[in-house]
C-alpha cells in the first residue's frame, strides 16, 4: 500500500539527517557541518559531507548526495517505501499498514521477501526457545549451562531450531511461505523424494543482524553431535542477495555506538566471544563469525574508528589468525593491535573464568601494537638460525610497506631498529627497495629502471568549458539563489511616472522568475528547467516550496541537482572573531541576483552572435548575409549595454 503524502512528509521532516547517517558513519564537527570517510567508496581523507541545517548528505568524492531516505536506499539497498518503513519506526511515526493481499505479496521485491522471512524464522526461533518444552529443556539450558544470562540472551535474539526434522518447513509453509523460496533463501533443502527439511534442525540459533538491526542470516550450533552423521557443529544460511559472508561482522549493530565512544573495535573470531565479552560489559566487540578477516570487514569497521585491536584465541591457530590480519589492516590505513591470550584460552573462556576487572586489567597490559607482536613471533620461530632471522627482517619490512602514511613508516622503523638491533639506514634501505618495486609493478614496469616512454605528455583533450553549454555555470548560479533564497522578500526601488520613488516588496522567485519569462529565455538544462518551472507554478499560487521539497523531490534528478547545489565542501571561518566582519551572499542578495541574471544574459548573447557570425561565413545568398548582418547588429549593441551594466570595457 502506497504511503500517504502526508505521511511520508512528516517521516522525512522528522528524521535528522546527522541522525540517521551516524548509526553508520563516524561523523565529526566542521563548522556548520559534519563529515566523515564515506561509506559508499573506499577513501583515506574524509569527503563525506552531511548538513543538519538542510537535512541533506553529499559526498565531494563519489557524488552520492540525499535525505535520510535516499541514505538508506543506498547504504541498505532497499526501497523507497522500505527506507520511509525503517524511519517512521525509528521516530514513531504510525503509517497505517493493511494485510497484504496475494498480488501485492507477489509484488514484493525479492530483498524484501527475504528480510520478510528472516523476521518471521526469528521470531519462530526464539519463540521455541522460550515457550516450548523442548526449547526450555534443550536450547535454553544449553546456554546457562554456557553461562550466558537472560538479558543477553533476549537481546541478541537467541533461539532454538526443534531436532524434528521439518519443523520450521512447515510452519512456514502453514504461514503461506513457498517451499522453493524457504529453499532459495537457505532454511529448507530438499531431498531427491521432493520433501523438505528443516537446515538448521537441532541447533541453538545465532541470527545475524545488518547496521540497521534487520536479519540477514542465521547461524546454527549443533548440541548432540554424532561422529557417524558427521555434521559439521556450525552451519551458516548461504549466501543471498541480502548477506554476503565476507561484507557481514556478527555484532556490529550492537557494538557500533561502542565502537564510536572508545574509538575502538575488538575483533574476535566466534559469536561466543562477542556474546561474552558483551554479558561482562564490554560492548564494542565484533567477530569476523569463523570466516578469515577480509578487506570488505575492514572497511565496514573503517566507518566507526581507525583502531581494531585482535582478541584471538591463544592457540598457534588463534595467533597466526592474527599474524594474517594485521597486513590486511594495515593496507587498509588503520591501526592494529594484538592481545595474545593463553594458550588454554580463548575469548569466550577467558571472560567466563576472570571478573571485568581482571579482563580489562589484562587487555590493557598484554596489548601489542603490531610491529613487537610480529617481530617477537617471527624470531622466537626463528630461534638461532641466522637466514631464518634474515627472512624476519624481510617480512617486518614488507609488513611496513604497507603502512599507507609516511611518517607512521618512520616511527615503525624505528621500533623495528631497537626491537631487532640493526641500524635505521639498513632498514630504511630495504623499505626504499621494497615500495620502489611496488611502484614500478603499480606502473607496469619491470627491472631497475622506468623506460622513458612510460613518461608520456598527457594527451590534449577538449577542454571541459568547451562542450557545455552557454551560460552553463551562470544558470547553476541562478538556480542556487532560488533555491536558497526563493521565499526571501527584498525591498525593491524604482521611479513611478510622477517621478516619485516607489518601493515594492517582492520574493527572490518573483525577481528571477519574472525578469527570464519576461526575455523569453528557458534555460539549456531540462533539470534546471524542471526546477524553475516548479518556481513559476508556485508563484500563481503563492506557495512557494523550501529547499526541503527539492531535496527529498520525488524526480530523482531534481533532488540530485539541488543537493549538489545547496551543497559545498568549504566552510566560511569565524572571522568576526577577529573583528574581521565578512559580507555574505545574502547581505547584498539584491545585487548578487542582478549581476546573475546580467551575466547568464551576457553569455546567452554572445552565443547568439556566436551563431549568427558562423551563419554569414557560411552563408552565400547576399540577401540573407544582409539579413544576418542586421541581426548581429542588434545583438553586437545588446552586448554592449549589457558589458556596459557590468562594467567590462572591449579593447579594440
Amino acid at each position: 500500500m502506497p504511503i500517504p503524502r502526508e505521511i511520508v512528509e512528516e517521516i522525512l521532516q522528522a528524521a535528522r539527517i546527522e541522525e540517521v547517517v551516524g548509526e553508520f558513519v563516524t561523523l565529526k564537527k566542521r563548522g556548520a557541518n559534519l563529515i566523515g570517510v564515506c561509506p559508499f567508496h573506499n577513501e583515506k581523507t574524509p569527503s563525506f559531507n552531511v548538513n543538519p541545517a538542510r537535512n541533506i548528505f553529499k559526498c565531494f568524492g563519489c557524488g552520492k548526495a540525499g535525505d535520510s531516505a535516499k541514505f538508506l536506499m543506498e547504504h541498505e539497498h532497499v526501497s523507497y517505501p522500505e527506507a520511509l518503513r525503517y524511519l517512521a519506526k525509528k521516530y514513531n511515526i504510525k503509517i497505517e499498514e493493511k494485510e497484504l493481499s496475494p498480488e501485492e505479496l507477489m509484488a514484493q521485491t525479492e530483498r524484501e521477501k527475504m528480510f520478510n522471512i528472516n523476521a518471521f524464522a526469528d521470531k519462530y526461533f526464539v519463540d521455541t526457545l522460550w515457550n516450548t518444552d523442548e526449547g526450555k529443556s534443550v536450547g535454553l539450558s544449553y546456554f546457562y549451562e554456557r553461562g550466558f544470562l537472560n538479558p543477553i540472551i533476549e537481546r541478541f535474539h537467541l533461539g532454538y531450531s526443534p531436532a524434528q526434522w521439518d519443523a520450521f518447513s512447515k510452519h512456514a509453509k502453514a504461514n503461506g511461505y513457498d517451499p522453493e523460496f524457504l529453499e532459495k533463501v537457505g532454511f529448507s533443502i530438499k531431498r531427491q523424494s521432493g520433501e523438505y527439511y528443516d537446515r538448521f534442525h537441532g541447533r541453538v540459533m545465532f541470527p545475524i543482524h545488518n547496521l540497521t538491526g534487520k536479519v540477514i542470516g542465521f547461524g546454527g550450533r549443533i548440541l548432540h553431535n554424532d561422529p557417524e552423521k558427521k555434521l559439521a557443529k556450525y552451519q551458516n544460511s548461504p549466501e543471498s542477495e541480502i548477506y554476503q559472508k565476507k561484507e557481514t561482522l556478527y555484532g556490529i549493530y550492537f557494538a557500533k555506538s561502542a565502537i564510536v565512544n572508545k574509538d575502538e573495535c575488538i575483533l574476535v573470531e566466534g559469536y561466543f566471544d562477542v556474546l561474552r565479552m558483551h554479558q561482562i560489559g564490554i560492548e564494542n566487540v565484533v567477530a569476523s563469525s569463523g570466516t578469515s578477516l577480509t578487506t570488505e570487514q575492514i572497511r565496514l569497521i573503517k566507518r566507526y574508528t581507525k583502531n581494531i585491536t585482535m582478541l584471538y584465541d591463544g592457540d598457534q591457530a588463534g595467533i597466526h589468525a592474527a599474524l594474517r590480519g594485521t597486513d590486511m589492516i594495515l593496507t587498509e590505513g588503520m591501526n592494529v593491535r594484538v592481545v595474545v591470550l593463553p594458550p588454554e584460552h580463548d575469548p569466550d573462556s577467558f571472560a567466563k573464568e576472570y571478573p571485568t576487572d581482571e579482563v580489562l586489567n589484562y587487555l590493557q597490559t598484554h596489548t601489542k601494537d603490531f610491529i613487537r607482536f610480529k617481530t617477537e613471533l617471527l624470531l622466537h620461530d626463528a630461534g638461532n638460525d641466522p637466514i631464518q632471522k634474515g627472512q624476519v627482517v624481510r617480512t617486518i619490512v614488507d609488513t611496513i610497506s604497507l603502512v599507507p602514511d609516511p611518517i607512521f613508516r618512520i616511527s615503525y622503523v624505528k621500533e623495528t631498529s631497537r626491537l631487532l638491533d640493526m641500524p635505521e639506514e639498513t632498514l630504511m634501505v630495504e623499505l626504499n627497495k621494497l615500495l620502489r618495486a611496488k611502484f614500478k609493478k603499480s606502473l607496469g614496469v619491470e627491472g631497475e629502471a622506468i623506460p622513458d616512454e612510460t613518461v608520456t605528455a598527457p594527451k590534449q583533450e577538449e577542454h571541459e568549458e568547451d562542450t557545455l553549454p552557454p551560460g552553463y555555470y551562470q544558470e547553476r548560479e541562478l538556480v542556487k539563489l532560488l533555491l536558497l533564497y526563493g521565499s526571501n522578500i527584498l525591498s525593491l526601488k524604482r521611479m513611478g511616472e510622477d517621478g516619485q520613488v516607489i518601493e515594492e516588496q517582492v520574493t527572490v522567485a518573483q525577481l528571477i522568475v519574472d525578469d527570464l519569462l519576461n526575455d523569453g529565455i528557458q534555460f539549456n538544462d531540462p533539470v534546471n528547467q524542471r526546477i524553475l518551472n516548479v518556481y513559476d507554478e508556485a508563484l500563481n499560487t503563492d506557495t512557494l516550496p523550501n529547499d526541503h521539497f527539492f531535496t527529498s523531490n520525488e524526480d530523482p534528478q531534481i533532488a540530485q541537482q539541488s543537493i549538489d547545489l545547496l551543497s559545498t565542501p568549504y566552510k566560511l571561518d569565524r572571522w568576526e572573531k577577529h573583528g574581521i566582519f565578512v559580507k555574505t551572499e545574502e547581505d547584498k542578495l539584491i545585487d548578487t541576483i542582478e549581476d546573475s541574471l546580467l551575466r547568464y544574459k551576457d553569455q546567452i548573447i554572445e552565443a547568439k552572435r556566436k551563431e549568427i557570425q558562423k551563419q554569414i561565413k557560411e552563408t552565400q545568398d547576399l540577401d540573407r548575409q544582409l539579413e544576418l548582418m542586421k541581426q548581429k547588429k542588434y545583438w553586437d549593441d545588446l552586448k554592449v549595454r549589457f558589458n556596459e551594466k557590468l562594467g567590462i570595457v572591449i579593447v579594440k
